[in-house]
Parts: C-alpha cells; structure tokens; sequence
C-alpha cells in the first residue's frame, strides 16, 4: 500500500486496516514458526505497513 493510498484513506478505515494487518502478521508469524514461510520479507513489509498506517493515523488526530 503506497504512502497516498493511505492518505486518501479516512481515520475509521486506517484503524480497520491496522486491525486486519495485525491480524495478518500475527498469522504469518504463527505460519512461520510451524514450518517456514515460502517469503519471510513479508513479515517484515507488513510491520512496516502496520507502522506507516499507525504514523499516518497519529499525524490525522493531530491534524483536527
């Protein structure tokens, strides 16, 4: 997901989509820990996410 994507997005929807990405590398870490996943970077790219979305979601809140 691209930094303007997630501009257009609106707080509601920023924090339904860190809700489902958590949920997501939650399971990809599970995944990984029984036997190892086919691309592990994808662990990492959704903290990634999860992290932008969460900075984007603080920079709105203080925007009002």
């Amino acid at each position: 997901m691209k930094n303007s994507e997630i501009k257009a997005l609106s707080e509601s929807e920023i924090i339904e989509r860190i809700a489902s990405e958590q949920e997501k590398l939650t399971k990809l870490r599970f995944a990984h820990a029984i036997s190892p996943i086919e691309n592990p970077n994808r662990i990492s790219e959704t903290r990634k996410l999860i992290a932008r979305l969460k900075t984007f979601l603080t920079a709105k809140q203080l925007a009002k």
